[in-house]
């Protein structure tokens, strides 16, 4: 009998979106469990008792931690539909961008979080890492896997979709301009119109409502 496959998560977090993705794309049936994160549950933190976050994959009653860490067990432990090239040097430069949106990635938490300079700051090094991505990421590819979804695009579709989201939220202009990024806004597009990905992307108006709030909260608590 195969082992139960369940995912400790709470919505809209982009980390946990993608284990959801890579889930769906592999066809694998799980059970989502919320998490109520300032109340977080035992199972949560006896299954992550380092870092106490986020999402966590329990298969059977081994538990995976760390959104691009399970992507790739995933994948490992499930060969059907690969996320990764099969030629060794494709496998590295996706490896490679994937560190690249965990590195870099993260100025977009940050912009919704920002203020003054420092939303300056971080505007500028989130203009920095989409331009990285455009001239050197892309090329003439439909996705940053090549011809279909892979490792690379989970990780990038959880930093450009909730970009969109945050910079309406924050209000302080557009920065993912398509005349700027032509090739990152066709990529977006492709990603989302992906059947599997299209079936489970949280609603944007959801999604600027439930940021809109959180920041009014953060602001008033300031």
């Amino acid at each position: 009998m195969a082992e139960r496959v369940k995912l400790l998560g709470a919505l809209p977090s982009p980390f946990v979106y993608r284990v959801i993705w890579a889930l769906k794309l592999k066809a694998i049936p799980y059970e989502f469990i919320e998490e109520d994160l300032p109340n977080k549950s035992p199972l949560l933190l006896k299954y992550n008792p380092v870092h106490k976050k986020i999402p966590v994959l329990l298969h059977g009653d081994k538990p995976v931690c760390e959104s691009m860490i399970i992507v790739e067990y995933i994948d490992e432990m499930w060969p059907q539909n690969p996320l990764l090239p099969n030629d060794p040097y494709e496998r590295a430069l996706a490896r490679f961008w994937v560190k690249f949106a965990e590195d870099k990635g993260s100025s977009v938490w940050r912009l919704f979080r920002a203020k003054g300079e420092e939303l300056e700051k971080t505007t500028k090094e989130t203009l920095e890492m989409l331009q990285s991505v455009e001239e050197h990421g892309l090329g003439e590819k439909k996705f940053l896997g090549g011809d279909s979804i892979g490792m690379a695009d989970i990780a990038f579709g959880s930093v450009v979709y909730w970009l969109e989201v945050i910079e309406e939220v924050v209000g302080e202009g557009v920065i993912f301009e398509a005349h700027k990024f032509p090739r990152l806004h066709a990529w977006i597009q492709n990603f989302k119109q992906a059947p599997v990905i299209k079936e489970n992307l949280p609603d944007r108006d959801w999604m600027v409502t439930f940021f809109k709030r959180r920041r009014e909260a953060m602001a008033a608590s300031a």
